[in-house]
């Protein structure tokens, strides 16, 4: 890929995500107004302004401390011929099918990971300290894991020689099933059922935000459903069903908590 086309990719890149990611918050909001789940257990301009800030600073950070982006480094890897899948033969599009399903493996993977290794819960336990669920959830992470799952993804990406197009396609998908997973949406039995077959829904991975800490350790994904069966992390509804369970954990309740000078310091409290 030369010079120009590289170029011409990450502008298209930056827009791409940015619609896609405006797009769909918008489109959760709306149907989260319209068609909600659960009954609010805090104040949503509270939750929304403070998580939104969080995404803000999370993007900032990512852009001052990383000298390239990921899809610019998969672009370098190729380039210099590394990773299997630069030194297999084979059609391009079955390597970039091939590193959708392997990215998505490893992100279920480093999931269970900040849920079993103490150092890496006190930073993922942000994401989990939210009173309420709902698509601004999907965004709550703190700057350190953000910067720690990115090194992750630099990881993979060389050492499978990810083409630069499937880094695109994955986190573009990545970051709207985030959203769309964490939504506050009541979608009907019958089409959760059919959807949750193939992939993450909100009420698959709702149970994983219970204050329950066995259903806490459970449905780790965020886009294939297939996952969570195969290693059974499996939970197909919280004991107390969506109305009745509480959401975050036994501590961290208080409404100050959802500030993000607060949700900063969380992991060193």
């Amino acid at each position: 890929m030369n010079d120009e086309l590289l170029t011409m990719m990450l502008e298209g890149a930056t827009l791409l995500r940015l619609g896609v990611f405006t797009g769909v918050l918008l489109m959760m909001a709306v149907l989260e107004q319209a068609f909600p789940r659960r009954r609010r257990a805090a104040s949503r301009p509270l939750r929304w302004v403070n998580n939104l800030a969080l995404v803000f600073l999370n993007s900032v950070l990512v852009r001052l401390l990383l000298p390239v982006s990921l899809i610019g480094f998969a672009d370098i890897v190729a380039a210099q011929g590394w990773g299997l899948f630069n030194l297999m033969a084979g059609s391009f599009w079955l390597h970039v099918l091939l590193s959708l399903i392997l990215l998505d493996l490893a992100i279920y993977l480093q999931h269970r990971l900040l849920h079993a290794v103490p150092a890496l819960w006190r930073l993922h336990r942000l994401h989990h300290a939210d009173l309420d669920y709902d698509t601004t959830t999907g965004l709550r992470f703190h700057p350190l894991e953000i910067l720690l799952s990115m090194i992750f993804k630099f990881a993979l990406v060389v050492l499978l020689g990810v083409p630069a197009v499937a880094v695109l396609v994955f986190e573009v998908v990545l970051n709207g099933m985030a959203l769309f997973n964490h939504a506050n949406v009541n979608i009907p039995a019958g089409m959760d059922r059919f959807l949750r077959a193939f992939v993450v829904t909100p009420d698959f991975h709702r149970v994983h935000h219970s204050i329950q800490p066995q259903e806490t350790n459970s449905n780790f994904g965020f886009n294939l459903s297939c996952w969570d069966r195969l290693f059974r992390s499996y939970r197909p509804q919280p004991e107390d069903g969506h109305l009745g369970m509480t959401i975050g954990l036994a501590q961290f309740r208080e409404m100050d908590e959802l500030r993000l000078d607060r949700m900063l310091g969380q992991p060193f409290r």
